[in-house]
């Protein structure tokens, strides 16, 4: 939840998966933490790339670093 507030914040546009759902995402929560190498959710990915789990997105929204890189990401997708 706090992780959607911090994204919320950036105005960015998001998509949530919920990767606990082993009836519509059967598998997901062992193979999401394979593929990022990082041990625990949630996790968050800009433009298809690791960012990091909930501590270094919250220090990174405190930084305004969050912020830097979702704009860049929303404006990639404009062009």
């Amino acid at each position: 939840r706090v992780r959607g507030e911090l994204l919320n914040q950036t105005k960015a546009d998001y998509d949530v998966v919920n990767c606990l759902d082993e009836e519509y995402n059967p598998g997901l929560r062992e193979a999401i933490k394979e593929f990022s190498t990082w041990p625990t959710i949630p996790q968050l990915y800009i433009e298809g790339e690791f960012v990091g789990g909930a501590d270094i997105v919250q220090e990174m929204a405190l930084s305004g670093e969050l912020k830097t890189m979702c704009d860049a990401a929303m404006a990639s997708k404009k062009k």
